[in-house]
C-alpha cells in the first residue's frame, strides 16, 4: 500500500472536505474513488461506507493509522499551547457536527462513544480557549449528540445548562444563541415526556429565531428545527 506525504501546512479543514468528497464519490460508484478505498480502507465495504470510513481513508493515504492520528500531526505542526485548544475545539465541534446524523442509538456503540466524547472534548478545549459563549455553544452540542444517541437525561443536563449560560452572560451571547439554547431544550423535554413544556421552549425558539439579524444566521436555525429527532412534537 503507497502512501504521500502530508503536505506542509495541512488545513484540516480541506482534508475533512476531502473526506467528504470521497465519500460522496464512492456513493456514486465511481472507479477511481473506490479503488482509493479499497487501498487504504482495511475493512473497505461500499454498501456501509461512511464519512469516518472516508477519513480513515484519507488518513490511511498519508500513512498514518487513524483519523485522529492526522488530527493531531496536522494541529501539531501548525499551533501550540492555547492556541492548540482553540485548534482542536473547532476542528473537533465542527467533526462533531458533521457525523451528528450520521450516527444514532442504532449505530455500534463504539461510534456512538466517538461521537458523545468527541463532543465532550470540543467543550472542553473551549473552556481552555473560549469565552461563556462557547462554553455555552459546546453544552448544546454535547445536548444534540446526546439526544441523538438515546442518552435522554444526559441531554437534558446539558440543554438546561446552555440555557443558564445564556442566561447569565448575555453580554457575550450573539443573538442565534439563546434559540439554539431553547431547540436543544424543548427536543430534551419532548424526549421526557414534558409534552407542554417542549412546546413552549420551541415556540419561544422560533419567536426569537425571527429576530436574529443576520438572514444565514436564521437559515441554520431553521434547517436544524427541520431535523430529527424531535420525539413526537411537532418542529
Amino acid at each position: 500500500m503507497s502512501t504521500t506525504p502530508l503536505p506542509a501546512k495541512a488545513s484540516l479543514s480541506q482534508l475533512r472536505a476531502r473526506a467528504k468528497e470521497l465519500r460522496k464519490a464512492v456513493a456514486k460508484g465511481r472507479p477511481d474513488a473506490i479503488e482509493r478505498a479499497r487501498a487504504h480502507h482495511p475493512a473497505y465495504d461500499d454498501a456501509t461506507f461512511t464519512l469516518r470510513d472516508a477519513q480513515l481513508t484519507i488518513a490511511r493515504e498519508y500513512g498514518l493509522a487513524s483519523w485522529p492520528e492526522l488530527m493531531e500531526k496536522v494541529a501539531t505542526e501548525l499551533v501550540e499551547g492555547r492556541e492548540l485548544h482553540r485548534y482542536f475545539g473547532v476542528e473537533l465541534n465542527n467533526e462533531t457536527w458533521d457525523l451528528l446524523e450520521e450516527i444514532d442509538e442504532m449505530s455500534p456503540l463504539e461510534d456512538q462513544e466517538r461521537l458523545l466524547y468527541g463532543a465532550y472534548a470540543a467543550c472542553l478545549h473551549w473552556l481552555e480557549a473560549g469565552n461563556e459563549a462557547n462554553h455555552a455553544r459546546g453544552e448544546h452540542l454535547i445536548a444534540r449528540v446526546a439526544l441523538r444517541i438515546g442518552r435522554i437525561e444526559v441531554g437534558l443536563q446539558h440543554a438546561r445548562r446552555c440555557l443558564e449560560l445564556i442566561e447569565t452572560h448575555r453580554e457575550q451571547m450573539s443573538d442565534w444563541d439563546e434559540p439554539f439554547a431553547r431547540e436543544a431544550l424543548a427536543r430534551a423535554l419532548a424526549a421526557t415526556g414534558h409534552t407542554a413544556a417542549a412546546r413552549a421552549e420551541l415556540e419561544k425558539a422560533r419567536e426569537l429565531t425571527k429576530l436574529v439579524a443576520n438572514e444565514g444566521d436564521r437559515k441554520v436555525l431553521e434547517e436544524e428545527f427541520a431535523k430529527e429527532p424531535w420525539f413526537g412534537l411537532t418542529s
